[in-house]
């Protein structure tokens, strides 16, 4: 379901096609997982391949950024179709997340910034 990349201290996970009821379990799991990862201090969520989310979606990424703020970590979500930054928008979850363009701008912005990573 879903594509982790863990190039550390960054890690990209990639949903594909639906982020609902049905896969939002698996999908918070890894999430949990990779930010509890050692070595770890970001974690980006790419939403490109992701086409529908649903309340247990949001839910999800709810969840992963509480849990990184917990632990101490960065949570960014990137690539948002118009239709996903709609119902952020709507939900007023776009204040909550930091969002970014696609991975590359997320990585420009952290190599300009200098942060320690």
């Amino acid at each position: 379901m879903q594509t982790l990349l863990a190039h550390k201290p960054i890690t990209v996970i990639r949903p594909l096609d639906h982020l609902n009821a049905a896969t939002s379990g698996e999908f918070g799991r890894e999430l949990i997982t990779a930010i509890a990862a050692p070595g770890v201090v970001a974690v980006l969520v790419d939403l490109g391949a992701v086409t529908f989310i649903d309340s247990a979606g949001l839910m999800a990424l709810v969840s992963g950024l509480k849990q990184a703020k917990r632990m101490g970590r960065r949570f960014s979500i990137c690539s948002v179709s118009p239709g996903i930054r709609m119902i952020l928008e709507l939900s007023q979850l776009d204040r909550v997340f930091e969002i970014f363009d696609n991975v590359d701008s997320f990585e420009a912005e952290n190599s300009c910034a200098n942060q320690h990573w």
